[in-house]
């Protein structure tokens, strides 16, 4: 019988300050207590599963019959983002961290892109995504050329109108700076930011497209195919392996739609891991400080969960965990937070109770292939 893994990460959901965020400038940050304090907060699926019964977590007292396993994890890797994050989760640790660029990018990779599009460059700073296209909207609108910007992460993104800089050319930029961007310049990602609207009303939509670096090595995922076994994508999974790996993909507008997506997965015969990433909690939440928001957006989770118990199999594992913390209530910064991760398991083969602290996120990866057989 096919043996199914649903493992589902909670894209900035973490429990508290990893040991070494003093390093980071994120000491005392806690993502889920943060959001627990508001009244929007609702987890009564994830305690049963033992979030609360996690190390570390001393503002509530857990369950006392908890039906799934629970651990802490430490990330190993030298970094908070996103593609180290999931690449760790997937067993790849990175000891340097990808690069960045707090003062905007060096003339000669503007150059490269001015002489590859043919359009001009705007701002080159760390920026707000929302607030970077009201401060430099209408001059784009006007003169055509790209809204290029970072963040404490290792990102080169580039905002532009759907109707000055169609979708596909976009696209095609992005691709053209993702080959180009290498080496020392190698950023985790180059990021398309459209948006739509008119003067002091523009809005990013959902066309968001995500080009990442190739992992440097094989991760889970690669063994997992390589044994003939399907790894299902949903979200921008397929984004951060740059399509290493993954046998099926499927993007989604947000998190709603990405448990609909893990749903419809699920109803379906597959034999291998299915891997899912709701992004909303970081992209709409984390980094705008919204505590109500973010903790609503647990609840919405936290409520659809007995949909996604009632279409396990027998044989089938639930895997939820985080991959870095974005703590709505750290004024400090708007960036990502260095925190310990939850991971919870559940399924008719996992033994209830403590699996104590971990110190990688690859605790995950070397489970899911012990789990299906396959060396890695």
């Amino acid at each position: 019988m096919a043996k199914r893994v649903i493992l589902i990460v909670m894209d900035s959901f973490g429990i508290g300050d990893a040991p070494d965020a003093d390093k980071f400038g994120d000491s005392g940050t806690n993502t889920m207590k943060s959001c627990y304090g508001s009244k929007e907060f609702r987890a009564d699926n994830l305690r049963k599963l033992g979030i609360f019964n996690i190390d570390g977590i001393d503002y509530d007292a857990g369950t006392d019959d908890p039906i799934g396993a629970y651990a802490r994890l430490i990330e190993a890797s030298a970094g908070k983002d996103t593609t180290i994050g999931h690449w760790e989760i997937a067993g790849l640790i990175s000891p340097d961290p990808l690069p960045v660029f707090p003062d905007g990018f060096p003339q000669e990779v503007l150059d490269e892109v001015k002489k590859a599009t043919g359009r001009g460059v705007l701002c080159n700073k760390p920026y707000s995504g929302t607030k970077v296209i009201n401060d430099y909207g209408d001059e784009h609108v006007k003169t055509g050329d790209l809204i290029i910007y970072t963040s404490a992460d290792s990102v080169f993104q580039i905002a532009a109108h759907e109707d000055v800089v169609p979708l596909e050319e976009l696209y095609e930029i992005c691709r053209t700076c993702r080959k180009g961007l290498k080496g020392k310049y190698g950023v985790g990602r180059v990021i398309a930011r459209p948006f739509i609207g008119t003067s002091g009303n523009y809005t990013r939509t959902s066309n968001r497209h995500d080009f990442s670096l190739l992992p440097p090595d094989k991760t889970m995922l690669d063994h997992i195919k390589d044994a003939g076994k399907d790894v299902l994508a949903v979200g921008k999974i397929f984004d951060i392996f740059a399509g290493a790996g993954i046998t099926e993909h499927v993007y989604t507008s947000g998190n709603p739609d990405g448990i609909e997506k893990t749903l419809e997965f699920m109803d379906r015969d597959f034999d291998g891991l299915l891997f899912v990433n709701l992004v909303d909690y970081d992209m709409l939440y984390g980094h705008r400080r919204d505590i109500d928001g973010y903790a609503k957006a647990v609840a919405y989770f936290d409520a659809k969960l007995p949909e996604i118990f009632a279409k396990m199999r027998d044989d089938d594992v639930l895997m939820i965990t985080a991959d870095h913390g974005c703590d709505p209530a750290f004024t400090k910064t708007t960036d990502h937070t260095r925190e310990c991760v939850p991971l919870l398991m559940y399924g008719k083969n996992i033994k209830p109770g403590s699996l104590g602290t971990h110190d990688t996120f690859a605790y995950i990866s070397d489970t899911i292939l012990d789990y299906l057989g396959i060396e890695g």
